[in-house]
């Protein structure tokens, strides 16, 4: 039987990076080569699966309980981030890790440094898996996916194991904001899911930012440097000038718990023409609304300066959980639960992001987020340690079991 740490290799093996500027489903189609593995490997263990026109795989082992069982979901996204690319990954593997600082060696004079990621200190003596700093390692979220597949060729080969309908879910383009979008719950038919897609070891979240992208332009005018005044419109000086309105205490780098944040992510520019892109956070819907208020003032104020130079576009990505998980708070009792009896200490704390699960929950599929276990997603800094998914692994097992003790 394949181990967990190989499936998580052959699975990071593969590029799956999704593209926030495509309008199509999945965003990039080299998604669904990862997509169409994980199909074929399923239906190889004899369970039932399904890839749809969309891009979802799902899959259901049925119950083996003599009684009413609540059927429980478990979801990852194959999906890794734009902000670095997945590409021809190259892991390196560090055993009965020393606890000092990690040379990426594909990167001369780039380290982990235990001094800038204290964490990993509390990884000494187990087995760390890196990138070599030319990529991301695509942990988010392929550790979640070699997690539910190791629990499912687990199931299938312990006949004695206990359990109700355990549905299985894959989704692409979760990093861009549009996991499932056109996610058919009632054909996934949970009663209650779990993504697997939070971070350290313990952590369990059933709230997490509301969440918008914002895309500023700015029309410039170009007039050569040498007759331009009073006639040029630099586009880059004035999308500057636009984003120091923004509070700079309200940036990523300055912010904490639940505070909320404006993070400019992209920029694209001549004098002519310029871009900025955008994404925004709150844990609070009222907070939310007022930071997407105020950006449209701050370009309403640049056009009141320099003429109608300047449009944004807001789009949603996604709400807080919260009142739509809360409701149902036995499903986090019993993920509780699970996490103690592999002797881990559960970490509730709100998601400083977004998980697949948050809109699923206001689609009627109540859906708190599990660790996978990795740290410093979405950068060549990403690190998981394989404890950490090997527990995970058995988080799952231990929340189906507890479903059909009931």
């Amino acid at each position: 039987m394949e181990t967990l740490v190989e499936k998580f290799l052959r699975y990071i093996a593969v590029d799956t990076q999704s593209d926030p500027e495509s309008e199509s489903y999945p965003s990039s189609a080299k998604e669904l080569d990862l997509l169409k593995m994980l199909r074929d490997e399923l239906s190889a263990m004899g369970i039932e699966a399904v890839l749809d026109e969309h891009g979802y795989v799902m899959a259901e082992i049925p119950s083996n309980c003599n009684r009413e069982v609540p059927a429980i979901g478990f979801i990852a996204h194959v999906d890794t981030s734009p902000d670095a690319s997945g590409k021809d990954i190259k892991p390196q593997i560090l055993e009965n890790y020393d606890g000092k600082d990690i040379p990426l060696k594909g990167v001369p004079g780039l380290v982990l440094k235990v001094s800038e990621f204290p964490e990993l200190a509390e990884y000494k003596g187990q087995t760390i898996i890196t990138t070599d700093g030319t990529t991301l390692l695509g942990a988010d979220d392929k550790a979640g996916v070699a997690e539910i597949m190791s629990m499912a060729e687990y199931v299938m080969t312990h006949p004695e194991f206990k359990h109700g309908k355990i549905k299985i879910g894959f989704t692409p383009d979760e990093e861009v904001g549009r996991g499932v979008e056109k996610f058919d719950v009632k054909k996934f038919g949970a009663d209650y899911a779990y993504t697997m897609d939070g971070g350290k070891i313990g952590e369990l979240e059933y709230e997490n930012f509301n969440a918008a992208s914002a895309t500023v332009k700015i029309q410039g005018r170009n007039i050569h440097p040498g007759y331009a005044k009073g006639k040029m419109l630099n586009a880059i000086l004035i999308g500057m000038e636009l984003n120091s309105l923004l509070p700079v205490e309200q940036r990523p780098e300055y912010t904490d718990g639940y505070e909320g944040f404006f993070h400019i992510i992209g920029f694209n520019g001549t004098v002519e023409e310029a871009t900025f892109s955008y994404i925004i956070r709150d844990h609070d819907m009222s907070m939310f609304e007022k930071r997407k208020e105020l950006l449209r003032k701050c370009v309403e104020f640049i056009n009141f300066k320099y003429g109608e130079v300047a449009t944004v576009e807001i789009r949603h990505q996604y709400y807080n959980m919260r009142k739509e998980v809360e409701p149902h708070y036995h499903i986090i009792e019993k993920a509780v639960k699970a996490m103690e009896m592999e002797g881990i200490t559960p970490c509730i704390k709100p998601i400083r992001g977004g998980t697949d699960g948050a809109n699923l929950s206001f689609m009627g599929l109540p859906c708190p987020n599990i660790f996978a276990g990795g740290h410093n997603f979405h950068g060549k800094m990403e690190f998981v340690p394989v404890e950490s998914m090997e527990k995970a692994r058995n988080v799952i097992l231990n929340i189906i079991s507890l479903f059909a003790e009931e």
